[in-house]
């Protein structure tokens, strides 16, 4: 074979490397620009009717109209929320399969499951923080105690019988309540359920006495009186339920745990993509209408930059992992 030949073939072969990472270079440019020409869908890893879903469907009907195209609110619950969203940190990254990620999923979970199939930092492209949200401490009315003090006094009383329901080990509800005994000193049975529907029908059905959950769940019972409030696990009285305390202002000083929510996409979605993801969030949190929809549920709006929400992410998973540790919060 003559070297002529050779240098020609070296040539050729170089040509068409250079050719096809060219084209690679333009392929995501192009996908990107046409995004999005089918529907999407945006994955709630929690069952119909709990906060993460009521967020979901809020943006997804603004998203709608401004993306051109259908976005879907699909449930896929299961193992406190991580199921559906290891689902989607191994889907194709091309903008068709979001997430509504939370605390629990992103936050915590990587402390409390040793096996977890997915990195809440590497494995997703953050789009934005939708907002965050307290819990509510609320009690079954057959509870004799309608203060935190009172509550505290009870539980010490009787050491283990109190039961209180959460959406799973290492749910924001979990870990808020576990915070609160350990502040407080008491102990009470954790009874975990698969979402919070199932959880505040028992309590609401007196089947367990008390729980820690999201104020977009509770309020109606609230209002109803089926449910008391007591307090509230936010640093400062929330909007929905100004007459309730805070846990912090009713005899344990320093408490403090929020839930927060967030969109993500797969690692490696195109730029492009996550930043026009990210305009159309933020407008639409920013929206009186759908701003006043978030803020009757409890909800205090965020709406970042991608860069700015992954730094959050880093941080809300470093200040966890101690939380988790002290508590010796195990895998359901």
């Amino acid at each position: 074979m003559s070297s002529r030949f050779l240098s020609s073939l070296v040539h050729r072969r170089a040509a068409c490397t250079l050719m096809a990472a060219m084209a690679a270079a333009f392929a995501v440019p192009a996908m990107a620009q046409a995004w999005p020409d089918r529907p999407v869908k945006l994955v709630s890893p929690w069952p119909p009717g709990g906060s993460n879903d009521t967020f979901s469907r809020l943006l997804a009907t603004r998203l709608t109209t401004t993306l051109g195209q259908p976005v879907v609110v699909e449930n896929r619950p299961g193992a406190t929320g991580t199921l559906g969203v290891g689902q989607v940190a191994r889907a194709p990254a091309d903008g068709y399969l979001l997430v509504m990620g939370s605390s629990p999923t992103h936050a915590t979970a990587t402390s409390i499951y040793p096996q977890l199939n997915y990195n809440p930092v590497k494995d997703f492209a953050p789009i934005t923080l939708v907002g965050s949200s307290a819990n509510a401490l609320v009690v079954h009315p057959s509870v004799p105690a309608r203060t935190v003090a009172e509550l505290i006094a009870l539980a010490k009383a009787k050491p283990g019988t109190l039961t209180y329901a959460s959406t799973g080990n290492g749910s924001s509800q979990h870990l808020s309540a576990e915070l609160f005994k350990a502040m407080a000193g008491v102990d009470m049975l954790h009874v975990p359920y698969k979402g919070a529907a199932p959880a505040i029908s028992d309590i609401v059905a007196g089947h367990i006495n008390l729980g820690f959950h999201n104020m977009v769940d509770v309020l109606p019972h609230v209002k109803a009186g089926t449910l008391r409030a007591l307090a509230v696990t936010s640093s400062t009285r929330a909007r929905p339920l100004p007459d309730v305390p805070t846990i912090a202002e009713s005899g344990v000083p320093g408490y403090m745990a929020e839930v927060w929510f967030g969109v993500f996409a797969p690692a490696h979605t195109p730029r492009p993509i996550v930043e026009r993801l990210n305009r159309e969030i933020v407008a639409a949190l920013a929206d009186p209408e759908i701003r006043s929809k978030f803020d009757a549920a409890g909800m205090s709006v965020v709406g970042n930059s991608p860069d700015e929400f992954a730094r959050y992410v880093q941080e809300e998973v470093t200040k966890w992992s101690d939380i988790v540790r002290r508590a010796d919060v195990k895998p359901n």
